[in-house]
This record gives structure tokens, C-alpha cells and sequence, in this order.
């Protein structure tokens, strides 16, 4: 069960590491450009280690598809972005996708 929390980990520190991204302003701010990488590392790191029991294709669509929703979200209350109606039903795609994989999968270990 250890893979899940890696991926967990992977994900969250992915997310981080996206938001410190934006955060930089391309790269002009030396904080955020460090959580930057840092996370992304972390991220990598952490995914390199789900993937040992988690197929890969698997792994990587609850990791991007996760991110995407994350990020979305953060962009939302964060950053003021706004989201639409075609990108909310996507976003709702993505959420029912992970949930059909985790949940009907014979891919997805438990």
C-alpha cells in the first residue's frame, strides 16, 4: 500500500512544485524558482518509486489527471483565474476517469 502514499506524495509535491512555477514570474523570483525545483524533484522522486507497483500508464494518468484537477483549483482560489463551463465539464471528465480507473481497473493494484 506504501505505492499509494508515493503517489500521493508525487502528486502533492507536483502541485506544489507547478504553483511555485507560476509564482516565479519565468524564473525572475529566486524563492519560488527553488520550491520549484525542489518539489519537482521530489515529485519525480516519489513517482519513481509508485511506479515499482503501479503500472505506468496507471500511475501517470492519476498523477497528470490529479495535477490538472489540483492546479485547476489552485489557479481558481489562488491566482483568480477563472474557469469556465467546457473547463469544469473537463475537469469533471478527468475526476471520472481516475475514479473508473481506481475502481474497475484490473491495471490498478489495491
Amino acid at each position: 500500500m506504501n505505492h499509494w502514499i508515493y503517489l500521493a506524495i508525487a502528486i502533492a509535491t507536483e502541485v506544489l512544485g507547478t504553483s511555485a512555477l507560476k509564482a516565479s514570474a519565468g524564473y525572475t523570483k529566486l524563492l519560488p524558482t527553488l520550491l520549484m525545483a525542489v518539489n519537482y524533484g521530489i515529485s519525480f522522486y516519489f513517482l519513481s518509486l509508485a511506479l515499482k507497483a503501479v503500472p505506468i500508464g496507471v500511475a501517470y494518468a492519476i498523477w497528470s489527471g490529479l495535477g490538472v484537477v489540483l492546479i485547476a483549483l489552485i489557479g481558481r482560489f489562488l491566482f483568480d483565474q477563472k474557469l469556465d463551463a467546457a473547463a469544469l465539464i473537463g475537469i469533471g471528465f478527468i475526476i471520472a476517469g481516475v475514479a473508473i480507473m481506481n475502481l474497475f481497473s484490473n491495471a490498478v493494484e489495491h
